[in-house]
């Protein structure tokens, strides 16, 4: 008998999102002209003083081990970050610097979810979320969102609340709906999670990134959160930094102090060169990030009025992040390349290989016939791919 997996690992799913955009490289590697949608990341460099002080601090020997949790440069420039966008003064204890603010959910949820806690996660969910609760046999209990913009209600969370509901997971701007929980329906949640005693992951990585007249505020900045909220962000997002893998998590002083202890057993300190970096990125100059922002949302506006002339698709305007999250339902039953579509995955692999355009299939993110696009891409590159997108499903 050879070895064998452990149950854990076995049942994990993959990720869509990192598998359609490994096979949309893969084909780009081979040389085919492929628009690639599938990515969650921007498509500009790390702006100049930030990489310069990456450099800077290979040059000065910055190469060692850290503390487990941070340097206190990098916990300093977060504590003033987090001072500006939640309203609170955390301490150095209770802030922990981690490898992406992945692995800070991952910290989190293996350091408060115990076998059996339910955790309520909002449908759609970024990708990651039920396989972090699984790893740590919690519960996963969906939470269907019923506005047709994609915000979170009070209302939702209550018709799925059941005595083992432990903690809420709640992610605005959302991954991949874009949608921004105004400062009124998160006042309720935060009322209700009190009432019923929750915890609160907060994941507010695409915070820097909101549109319109949405207000992007925290859950921890309302009455009786702090104690209980989780707050994940990260420089990734907002300062084209995702190689970079740097996230951050503030909370209470005791569940920050047991995500750094399972943080020292598994990946130590983030990468001293990086941190650094992200030193510059949160104290330096911002204007990047409102210019990134303001192109973004160029592009936000051109996607959703395209899109939305494709046969059979329907996109609702985000207010946040960098998606579209496009309900094709209207394409259900209907032949496309040769190909009877029954849900976004056939859709996906249609474009795919018919028109060499990626997508994320919504099935990931538990909504089959929804399917994700990023516009962290060019204008020019938007608009090619809308154009074989349209041509395929209209047979042109």
């Amino acid at each position: 008998m050879g070895l064998e997996l452990a149950t854990r690992a076995a049942r994990l799913s993959p990720s869509p999102t990192m598998a359609i955009d490994a096979k949309a490289k893969s084909l780009l590697a081979e040389g085919v002209d492929v628009v690639n949608f599938g990515a969650g990341e921007p498509d500009f460099d790390t702006p100049a003083h930030i990489a310069e002080a990456g450099i800077e601090a290979i040059r000065q020997g910055q190469t060692r081990y850290t503390a487990v949790a941070g340097t206190a440069e990098l916990k300093a420039a977060v504590i003033e970050r987090l001072r500006i966008d939640v309203g609170h003064r955390y301490q150095p204890n209770e802030v922990l610097i981690s490898v992406g603010a992945k692995h800070s959910l991952y910290n989190a949820i293996m350091a408060i979810v115990d076998p059996g806690d339910g955790v309520l996660l909002p449908v759609p969910y970024w990708v990651t979320y039920p396989e972090q609760i699984r790893l740590a046999d919690g519960e996963v209990q969906l939470v269907p969102i019923r506005r047709a913009d994609g915000v979170l209600t009070r209302e939702d969370i209550e018709a799925v609340l059941t005595s083992r509901s432990r903690g809420l997971i709640v992610n605005s701007p959302s991954n991949p709906s874009g949608a921004v929980i105004p400062p009124e329906e998160l006042r309720a949640i935060a009322e209700l999670a009190v009432e019923r005693d929750l915890w609160v992951i907060s994941d507010e990585i695409y915070g820097r990134l909101v549109y319109d007249d949405a207000q992007q505020v925290s859950i921890a900045a309302f009455p009786g959160m702090r104690e209980r909220t989780i707050v994940i962000n990260g420089v990734s997002k907002a300062y084209a930094m995702t190689g970079w893998r740097i996230g951050f998590a503030a909370g209470p002083r005791a569940i920050i102090e047991a995500m750094s202890g399972i943080q020292s057993q598994s990946t130590s300190n983030p990468t001293s060169i990086a941190q650094a970096a992200a030193v510059a990125a949160l104290t330096g100059p911002q204007e990047a990030v409102e210019a990134m922002r303001q192109e973004f949302d160029r592009r936000r506006r051109y996607a959703v009025e395209r899109v939305n002339r494709i046969r059979g698709l329907k996109a609702a305007v985000p207010k946040g992040a960098f998606y579209l999250w496009v309900d094709m339902s209207g394409l259900i039953g209907e032949v496309v390349a040769g190909r009877t579509i029954a849900s976004s995955d056939d859709l996906a692999l249609a474009w795919l290989e018919e028109a060499k355009v990626a997508v994320v299939p919504g099935t990931g993110f538990g909504a089959p016939h929804y399917f994700r696009l990023s516009y962290a891409t060019s204008l020019e590159r938007i608009a090619t791919g809308l154009d074989r997108m349209a041509a395929l499903v209209e047979g042109r």
